[in-house]
């Protein structure tokens, strides 16, 4: 259990994200799962929604003239006077019928010919001339009656529809006495224009409407056709072939059909299925960034918490080490037991290094809370870096010489540009690098130190023989608490402070730190400062017996 504990601390990241991963992958499943079967309905939907709105279409249609037949061709057998049938009056429910070309009455009589009375469709009193071809479809839609008359059959009134002359088309109801028996009709011939012109376009528009509102109405093409030639669409496009047709009642030679005009059901459900999971993939994509970018934040944190528990431990480590160096030291000063001069000034030098290591130690702490909080200010000069490079290796001299180390510095012949910088933070910088490179030397003394110009840059270079640094940790080396998980570098106790300062003091002063480091053969770090002036001259031979002779500082000075 507690390796189990300590697995899940050490890789959260990967542990949170498989929790969530797994369940989510499930959803998604499902998701997918719902809509393949959302596909299918949606092509069902689509099409039925098209065969509903022609199917009310022609239901429609047949109810407009059903109710205008019921409510026009109502006739009692009483009304049937001659008066009556002269004037119009009281023969037809109402006068004024809609999409009616004229309105007739036909009387059948016992072995006479069936008196035939035609009348407009309005509230006209008077009686109408038909023409030949109206009386002949009239005698002919309603010899079946006469028929029925003459056999003295019993019949109910009921409404019927004539369609066999296509320009005399009629509805029909029967007259019958209170014996239920047929004495005439009464019809009325439909107005063919006012269907394909009025009716027609009105109910398709209604029937747009309900079924596609709003903008939805374009998708969807809905034609009329005479005899299969067009006479009217909703909107001019050529659509998909997916027409379904279907015909109208009372006009035979008249159908209706309805296709896409963009895509098909089939197509129209793939694009909804395609939409959909495109939105859900999106939304899991941007659900799974949030749930990433948490668990990598929560790492981030804890690895960071664990990072600042090391920094302490490795400071208070720092700081005890010189603290316990010159305790000692001055409490032997301070007992009296050394009395030889040189020791008492060896002594003194061990108390003068490890207070200014502290110094440094502390002057690091400082820097990084003023960086962290924003305070932190550089006052910038022109300076000369070699002479900033060798007055810091001259502070750290004597802990060099205590820990047997031999630093070989280069230089160019030609002497560097200058630098505008802040000469305490460079020199701290470069301290660090140097302090670094003796902390990971491992077993080799050596130190290199080179300074150089390319182009508009100068540049100093520290590079131990050591342990180095594995390549996948060079990139993080410059981040603040970071110290490398793995090898020899990670034995060696530090605040992880150092490498981040020396990056924040470069970059502030517009220059840039690289890493040249390799397992077991050391480490090179170079710092690049934007030059300000080239000279161009020559560095003389008095200037480098100057550098290399001065007291105390035991240096190696090459070409």
């Amino acid at each position: 259990m507690k390796r189990l504990r300590a697995f899940t601390r050490r890789n959260v990241l990967w542990v949170g994200l498989i929790a969530v991963l797994v369940p989510l992958l499930c959803l998604i499943g499902l998701q997918y799962y719902s809509l393949t079967k959302l596909e299918t309905a949606s092509k069902h939907e689509y099409s039925s929604k098209m065969d509903y709105l022609i199917i009310d279409v022609q239901n429609e249609v047949k109810y407009f003239y059903k109710n205008q037949a019921n409510e026009a061709l109502t006739t009692s057998s009483y009304a049937l006077t001659e008066e009556n049938l002269q004037t119009k009056k009281s023969l037809f429910g109402k006068c004024e019928v809609e999409g009616a070309r004229k309105l007739f009455v036909t009387i059948f009589e016992n072995d006479k010919k069936p008196r035939l009375y035609f009348y407009p469709p309005t509230d006209s009193p008077t009686t109408t001339q038909p023409t030949n071809e109206e009386v002949r479809a009239v005698n002919i839609s309603t010899a079946s009656y006469k028929k029925l008359q003459e056999e003295d059959s019993e019949i109910k009134p009921m409404i019927t529809g004539y369609e066999h002359d296509v320009n005399n088309r009629m509805l029909l109801k029967p007259i019958v006495n209170s014996d239920k028996k047929i004495i005439g009709v009464t019809g009325m011939m439909l107005d063919i224009d006012y269907f394909k012109t009025v009716l027609l376009p009105r109910v398709i528009d209604n029937q747009l409407k309900k079924y596609y509102p709003d903008r939805a109405r374009d998708r969807v093409i809905v034609e009329a056709f005479e005899n299969k030639q067009k006479v009217y669409a909703s909107q001019n496009a050529k659509g998909q072939n997916d027409k379904m047709e279907f015909w109208l009642p009372y006009f035979s030679n008249y159908s209706v059909s309805i296709r896409s005009k963009d895509m098909t059901a089939e197509q129209w459900a793939r694009w909804n299925f395609k939409v959909n999971l495109a939105v859900s993939a999106l939304l899991t994509l941007v659900l799974m960034g949030g749930i990433v970018l948490a668990l990598k934040t929560a790492a981030r944190e804890i690895k960071l918490s664990q990072m600042k528990a090391d920094f302490v431990s490795n400071v208070s480590h720092e700081l005890r080490t010189p603290l316990a160096s010159i305790r000692v030291f001055g409490e032997f000063l301070k007992l009296g037991r050394v009395k030889d001069d040189e020791k008492i000034r060896e002594y003194g030098n061990y108390i003068e290094t490890e207070s200014s290591r502290l110094t440094g130690l502390i002057n690091n702490i400082l820097d990084f809370s003023r960086i962290e909080s924003g305070r932190k200010t550089y006052e910038c000069e022109r300076a000369d870096l070699s002479t900033i490079v060798c007055d810091t290796l001259r502070t750290c001299d004597v802990q060099l010489r205590q820990n047997d180390f031999n630093v070989d510095i280069e230089k160019p012949l030609k002497a560097m540009s200058h630098v505008e910088i802040d000469t305490e933070a460079i020199s701290q910088a470069f301290l660090n690098l140097v302090d670094n490179a003796v902390k990971y030397s491992g077993e080799s003394k050596e130190i290199k130190v080179k300074l150089g110009q390319k182009e508009k840059q100068v540049f100093v270079s520290v590079t131990d023989f050591g342990v180095g640094i594995p390549h996948e940790e060079q990139s993080k080396i410059f981040e603040k608490f970071y110290r490398v998980s793995t090898g020899l570098v990670h034995d060696v106790k530090g605040s992880g402070l150092g490498l981040s300062l020396v990056k924040h003091i470069v970059e502030s002063h517009r220059g840039k730190i690289t890493i040249d480091s390799e397992i077991g053969k050391g480490s090179t770090f170079t710092i690049y400062l934007p030059a300000v002036d080239d000279p161009n001259a020559d560095v003389s031979k008095a200037d480098r017996e100057e550098i290399r002779n001065e007291p105390g500082l035991e240096l190696q000075y090459r070409r």
